[in-house]
């Protein structure tokens, strides 16, 4: 049976995505949870449609998110972190405040859409991937320095 997704379905497909599955599952199981509708000749002119205008407003979000890349690439980013004697750092980096840093620097990016690759350990150089669209992504170089605890 071909169903269009309407959402994200994992190991499936994406949404508005024409997919071929089982009478069963499809059913009994996507369709009355709302992941899916049946792929009528209508529903599928329907879809072709959305797809045709989603083109066009992906390609303008995609060319935001070049531009927001490349202001990115400028900012110099550098966090304060507590450190013990022996160079251990106390807590940890997060996302949270790349993103508090980030928003300093006048750009606005959802904490979600950072990713620490490594394991922040002490006082160094590190990089974390930003996601700003399915095709834009970028490595953000960011530093942590030592704060005294007294």
């Amino acid at each position: 049976m071909e169903v269009i997704l309407k959402t994200f379905v994992n190991k499936l497909g994406d949404k508005d995505e024409l997919v071929k599955v089982r009478d069963g599952y499809a059913l009994n199981f996507l369709i009355p949870k709302g992941y899916a509708i049946p792929a009528t000749p209508s529903q599928k002119k329907v879809r072709e449609e959305n797809l045709r205008q989603a083109a066009h407003r992906q390609e303008k979000v995609k060319t935001e998110a070049l531009v927001l890349a490349e202001k990115i690439k400028t900012v110099s980013i550098s966090l304060p972190a507590l450190m013990g004697k022996d160079g251990k750092m106390y807590g940890s980096i997060t996302p949270l405040q790349l993103a508090n840093e980030l928003k300093k620097a006048g750009l606005d990016i959802d904490r979600k859409r950072i990713e620490i690759a490594d394991e922040v350990l002490g006082a160094g150089a590190y990089t974390a991937t930003v996601t700003l669209h399915k095709e834009v992504k970028l490595q953000l170089p960011f530093s942590v320095v030592a704060q005294s605890t007294e």
